[in-house]
């Protein structure tokens, strides 16, 4: 009875009759009290389908009794009182059933009452649901004893009582609450290495603990058969990993871009100052004389356009629009380089051999984790990680000795751990960075059994404690104890990659392809137009050949020199066939022709 003060309960209902009451007292005599009498003995007593000491008896098809109907009692004291009664035909009410049966049903929400009940602690106020009350049973709530790390969690010495930061965001949740929980604490754990969390968990699901309160993470497996509440801590899993400073040494000029930038820049940097002697060649004279003065020019004009100092004058529209193209990129480029330069002499640039948890996964290097951690699941099942590689480490301690050996010296290349212990962990140890970016994204939370109210009240507690300011009080408290100088700069010097200049490169070639492309249309046309009438060859190749040549030729030759040139190729084809003439005798015009071609001497010359 003790265990049961206050719980409300149902019982079959059975109408008062004088009839009833006789057999009571029989039934009373008989037994001398010994043994009571409850709904289901009346019914038992009675047989089917007839009016007997419980009230009408009879059963439908589905072997169900007709008109069921129940009292509602509230257990006190030594006993119970009833506070209403319900049916299926009428719901809750304070009138008997059996007087409602000759009245049309009423199931409407303010039909349905009851007398005030007594609640567990002798209360009136209606709890909330799953509350406990101030004499009720406390809650087992399982506690991990941490060896490291013990600003999150710690047992104090010689007592029963924890603290750190996740008993002090528990504690202050619970005050929060609308009604009081009694709880105790009860430590998981030897003591002489962190104890593993999933076990922890699993105590719930068998019932040996009520709750576990500590820096517990949320992840899938565990959401499957228990209930979390509203993360107090956002965390996730990251790469420590030792780290050097980048001296700037002789060829940190070099360093703004990556090697595949430099080798892309210098072709365009050749390819534009072709470009541009090719569309500039016949035109203009600066693009003009003995071949290693022309391959001088080109090499001189590409790199000039660097500083935007060429003196060369291009008079062609399509060399002027590839340069103009060209102009723009190298203006990015410049830009980019003297910024990203001006930031490697001014900021302190940090350097690791460890880019991120896929270098780390590619590699075959040892690999820390945490003790306890579901670090060491997800590394070897998520991700495939031999568990050869993995080593287990405990401390702090452990982990800057295993990181500052390396590899080779039977320590670690890195360390996989939740980013709120590398927080604490690096606000210590100035000589490792965090690697790469986070790559799994969880938070840490109070854990109760599945479809409990609790993690529903406690979550809200939560989200209070984070509006008000006081969660992150609470943080400062505990977990603000940097002692390295504020270093933001990242791990890796920020190159400037090809990639990022992929647009500009496509658009500085695209407009050197049409340009040389309309180049070469208005070549060949000038090639059909200046022509002569050939006859035919033998050969197809000797025909090509030729082609080929004259086009080289027209290409390489001065503009406005066609002109001459054709009438100089006419006036040898004359003076040859009149030669040929003179010799039998069929041309008596030769003198004629010997003194214009005198006149145009120069140009045969």
């Amino acid at each position: 009875m003790d265990s049961i003060q206050g719980v409300l309960a149902f019982r079959q209902h059975t109408p008062d009759s004088d009839r009833k009451r006789a057999f009571s007292s029989r039934w009373h005599k008989l037994t001398g009290g010994s043994l009571g009498l409850h709904s289901y003995g009346l019914c038992a007593y009675d047989s089917s389908d007839l009016v007997g000491l419980t009230g009408r008896i009879k059963f439908g098809l589905d072997r169900s009794l007709i008109l069921p109907a129940y009292d509602v009692v509230n257990v006190i004291g030594t006993g119970f009182r009833r506070i209403g009664y319900w049916s299926n035909y009428s719901g809750l009410s304070i009138m008997p059933p059996e007087t409602l049966y000759t009245k049309p049903p009423n199931r409407s929400s303010a039909n349905q009452k009851l007398y005030s009940a007594i609640w567990p602690g002798d209360t009136l106020i209606t709890p909330r649901g799953w509350a406990f009350a101030n004499n009720g049973k406390q809650l087992r709530i399982g506690v991990p004893i941490r060896v490291s790390f013990r600003e999150f969690v710690s047992q104090v010495q010689g007592t029963d009582m924890f603290k750190g930061f996740c008993i002090d965001v528990f504690t202050a949740a619970v005050s929060l609450l609308p009604y009081p929980v009694q709880y105790q604490f009860i430590p998981f754990g030897g003591g002489k290495e962190n104890p593993s969390y999933t076990e922890l968990v699993n105590k719930i699901t068998t019932g040996f603990f009520d709750a576990a309160v500590g820096d517990i993470a949320i992840v899938t497996n565990r959401t499957k058969t228990l209930d979390f509440t509203q993360p107090y801590v956002a965390s996730g899993l990251v790469v420590v990993a030792p780290f050097r400073k980048l001296n700037s040494g002789a060829w940190a000029f070099l360093r703004p871009f990556s090697a595949r930038m430099w080798i892309v820049t210098a072709c365009f940097f050749l390819v534009i100052g072709l470009v541009v002697w090719i569309l500039e060649h016949r035109i203009n004279d600066d693009f003009r004389g003995p071949p290693k003065r022309q391959v001088i020019t080109i090499l001189w004009f590409s790199l000039s356009t660097l500083f935007f100092a060429h003196r060369e004058n291009t008079m062609s529209s399509l060399a002027r629009f590839v340069l103009l193209i060209w102009l723009f990129v190298v203006l990015i480029i410049n830009s980019s380089y003297t910024a990203s330069l001006t930031s490697i002499f001014t900021v302190q640039q940090l350097s690791s051999p460890i880019k991120g948890i896929e270098s780390l996964k590619e590699s075959d290097e040892p690999v820390g984790f945490q003790v306890g951690s579901f670090a060491e699941y997800y590394l070897s099942k998520e991700l495939g990680i031999s568990e050869s590689r993995l080593v287990p480490l405990g401390t702090p301690e452990a982990y800057a000795k295993a990181l500052q050996l390396g590899p080779k010296k039977g320590g670690v290349a890195a360390i996989v751990d939740e980013l709120p212990y590398v927080e604490l962990f690096l606000s210590r140890q100035c000589t490792f960075r965090i690697v790469g970016q986070e790559f799994t994204k969880s938070g840490w939370g109070f854990v109760f059994p599945r479809d409990s109210p609790l993690a529903l009240d406690m979550s809200t507690a939560i989200l209070a404690l984070s509006e008000n300011g006081d969660l992150q009080r609470i943080h400062d408290k505990w977990l603000t104890q940097s002692t390295c100088s504020s270093d933001t700069s990242e791990i890796e010097s920020n190159r400037l990659h090809l990639k990022s200049f992929g647009g500009l490169f496509l658009i500085c070639g695209l407009a050197c392809f049409i340009s040389l492309l309309i180049h070469c249309f208005q070549m060949t046309r000038k090639l059909h137009r200046s022509a002569p009438v050939e006859s035919p060859s033998p050969g197809q190749g000797t025909l090509r050949s030729g082609r080929l040549h004259r086009l080289l030729s027209l290409m390489d030759e001065k503009a406005g020199q066609s002109k001459s040139a054709g009438k100089r190729r006419k006036l040898e084809r004359s003076l040859s066939e009149n030669d040929r003439d003179c010799e039998f005798g069929r041309n008596p015009m030769r003198k004629e022709t010997e003194r214009m071609a005198g006149a145009t001497s120069p140009l045969i010359k």
